[in-house]
């Protein structure tokens, strides 16, 4: 049976779309169209946890995976990449094989998690680089241990974010790329010479550009330039206004070219918790900050992101921000063909019908969301 949803594009067109369980099967001009925003539902392939719901933690119930699926289609998010951050080999093993149990047995999971995000542990060592990740189960990389853990994972395992720099990563790039898996660099100290050599080798994404450094670099010989340069590599950037500066963020996105860049909120397990100190199976120690920053208590790192997608799509689009339909795309359209999704992220006939209305102010700020529909189903919002 169809049902019919209203509102105006990211472009500014008035639009009457008709959406079933099978997709959008119709779109048409509607110039009446409800003063309300009707995009695709949020892609976001880098996210931790969110509500206190965690996919790093071994200890939680085996309901966290579905969950969070459920917990972020009240944030507009209908597809997600959990990313699982660096463990030893056991924990590891143990977190895959419970989002595998998960997406075997709710069809929410397995409908909302196409894929697994492995971030490390084949990463920097190096103070500040590594960021919240823990030293002790830092590593080369092993590509029979990634198989393991792939094998686990029942092949869902989409993104492994590495350092190119470190001891046989270029050949394990090349292993993951033959592989079908996504290779991304981060929480790196590479080279120019690593940085094309990992591209060369199958890398295409850039995890968190310009975050998971040092404070301090050198100002021409640095990871961020050769990442810019390399058009193979798309650039994923947390827009939740602590990450990257307001200005930084415009500089990276008109270097790398909005076609190229995903929007990732970063969203750890404490995003939308209340202020104060907590600790975390991520970070341990961590403070929710006024501002809703997240940091390791105590210091000035960053333990991920305490926003949504779809709060880094307010933010990116703010006063001075990106045009929304730039914005949007970058937070559905590209991530979504980044991973091969061509039916999602996209308002056109024959997508899957994942769509979200959202109220908007006269200055075109983002507002409220109203509706969310997922996979061609109407979402009751508990909080809308």
């Amino acid at each position: 049976m169809s049902e019919v949803l209203e509102g105006r594009t990211a472009a500014g067109r008035g639009v009457r779309v008709r959406y079933s369980v099978d997709g959008i099967e119709e779109i048409t001009d509607h110039p009446s169209a409800p003063d309300l925003l009707l995009l695709p539902g949020l892609v976001d392939i880098q996210l931790n946890g969110y509500g206190g719901l965690d996919v790093n933690d071994p200890s939680r119930p085996a309901s966290e995976l579905p969950d969070l699926v459920r917990a972020l289609w009240g944030q507009g998010v209908t597809t997600v990449y959990p990313t699982i951050i660096s463990a030893d080999d056991a924990t590891t093993t143990t977190l895959v094989k419970r989002a595998a149990a998960a997406r075997a047995t709710d069809p929410a999971a397995a409908y909302g998690v196409p894929g697994l995000h492995l971030e490390g542990p084949y990463i920097s060592s190096a103070e500040g680089a590594r960021g919240a990740h823990d030293p002790a189960v830092i590593r080369d990389p092993d590509p029979d241990e990634f198989d393991r853990w792939q094998a686990a994972a029942d092949g869902t395992i989409a993104i492994m974010t590495l350092a190119p720099e470190r001891q046989g990563a270029i050949d394990f790039t090349r292993h993951l790329a033959a592989h079908g898996v996504l290779p991304s660099v981060g929480h790196s100290l590479a080279t120019a010479a690593d940085v094309h050599g990992f591209a060369a080798a199958g890398g295409r994404l850039s995890t968190h550009l310009g975050n998971g450094l040092p404070a301090q670099i050198d100002r021409h010989h640095n990871p961020i330039w050769p990442q810019l340069a390399e058009d193979t590599l798309t650039a994923g950037l947390i827009a939740d206004g602590h990450h990257l500066p307001a200005d930084t963020f415009a500089a990276l996105v008109r270097a790398k070219g909005p076609a190229r860049c995903v929007l990732t909120s970063d969203a750890a397990a404490l995003a939308g918790c209340a202020p104060g100190d907590y600790r975390t199976a991520v970070g341990g120690a961590v403070t929710v900050a006024s501002d809703g920053s997240l940091r390791l208590q105590g210091t000035p790192y960053l333990a991920g992101s305490g926003a949504s997608l779809l709060d880094c799509l307010r933010w990116a689009t703010g006063p001075g921000g990106l045009p929304l339909e730039t914005a949007v795309a970058m937070a559905t359209t590209t991530p979504a063909d980044l991973l091969g999704l061509h039916d999602r992220g996209r308002l056109e006939v024959g997508a899957r019908a994942d769509l979200v209305q959202v109220t908007s102010s006269p200055d075109g700020t983002l507002g409220d969301l109203v509706t969310v529909v997922v996979n061609g189903r109407l979402i009751a919002l508990s909080n809308s």
